[in-house]
């Protein structure tokens, strides 16, 4: 029995060229769409210029991250012609099944609407979990740009505890920072403490502000408002990795002569081969859960 397995990737940043890849080493047949002639992939992959080329039916489609800008079209920057969401409807075999990253409503509904079933895999913890190390290395990456100094000896805040913060809490202390979290939960002071770090409540930003050089926010809510922003050091430098809407007024911040670099989707930036790597070693891992896939 043929427990081959085949896959269309369809558009997206140089993370699907090396998702695409690892889909491929496993022995799976794999098609790319979306990518000009100037994107070049192994000869294991079968690079379309539209999905008409295709001879069969696929078994699963893989779409970037996100899925789509405007829920119409396939987010493809590499691509010059546009490839609507609709149009993969019909290359996917019954009983298949559409993977993507931060599908909107309108994007899922169009699959929905032909019952094909969708799967976003950036709502799984291991991806979320893996993705933290490029983002926390890119984040140091920045800083170190950024600064006329070391990180060794800098006083860095850092806001929130989740998962970003515990990667980025190993590099710091390793280069020798001096590292505090700020925290809403006692409980994550607490573990900041047992990681190495100080710690202090959210709510004690405004008494100790002043003295960091360095701050990395990952709170996707509005920490640094004009009142916070006016406390801080002159020189300091805050660093944002929080989604969309982000933890700093901006704008304020532009006013006052505050430095702050709104770092979003680092790991597709710094290190998109990991990144590939990490979203096609999550999709292997919901087909094994369900049974679709050879160990």
């Amino acid at each position: 029995m043929d427990t081959t397995k085949s896959f269309l990737v369809a558009g997206g940043d140089l993370r699907q060229v090396y998702l695409a890849e690892k889909l491929a080493s496993k022995d799976n047949i794999v098609y790319a769409i979306g990518f000009d002639e100037n994107i070049s992939f192994s000869d294991g992959i079968c690079q379309l210029e539209n999905t008409i080329m295709l001879t069969d039916r696929v078994d699963y489609i893989v779409l970037p991250l996100p899925v789509s800008t405007d829920g119409v079209m396939v987010n493809a920057p590499f691509c010059r012609q546009c490839i609507p969401l609709n149009s993969l409807t019909t290359v996917l075999k019954d009983g298949g099944i559409v993977f993507g990253g931060k599908f909107n409503n309108a994007s899922r509904k169009i699959f929905a609407n032909s019952r094909i079933d969708t799967i976003d895999y950036f709502d799984r913890e291991e991806l979320n979990v893996l993705n933290a190390v490029p983002t926390a290395e890119g984040a140091v990456q920045i800083a170190m740009e950024e600064l006329a100094t070391t990180i060794f000896g800098q006083k860095i805040l850092i806001t929130g505890f989740g998962r970003i913060t515990k990667v980025l809490v190993k590099i710091l202390i390793g280069l020798g920072a001096d590292v505090t979290i700020a925290a809403r939960k006692y409980s994550d002071i607490s573990w900041a403490e047992i990681y190495g770090c100080k710690g202090i409540h959210i709510s004690q930003l405004k008494e100790n502000i002043s003295e960091f050089t360095v701050i990395f926010n990952t709170v996707p809510a509005l920490i640094f408002d004009e009142k916070i922003l006016k406390l801080v050091n002159k020189d300091v430098l805050i660093i944002d990795l929080a989604s969309k809407p982000g933890g700093v007024d901006f704008e304020t911040a532009g006013v006052l002569g505050v430095k702050v670099v709104w770092a979003l989707s680092l790991p597709g930036k710094v290190a998109p081969i990991s990144s590939g790597e990490i979203i096609a070693y999550t999709i292997l891992n919901i087909l094994n859960e369900r049974g679709m896939a050879d160990d």
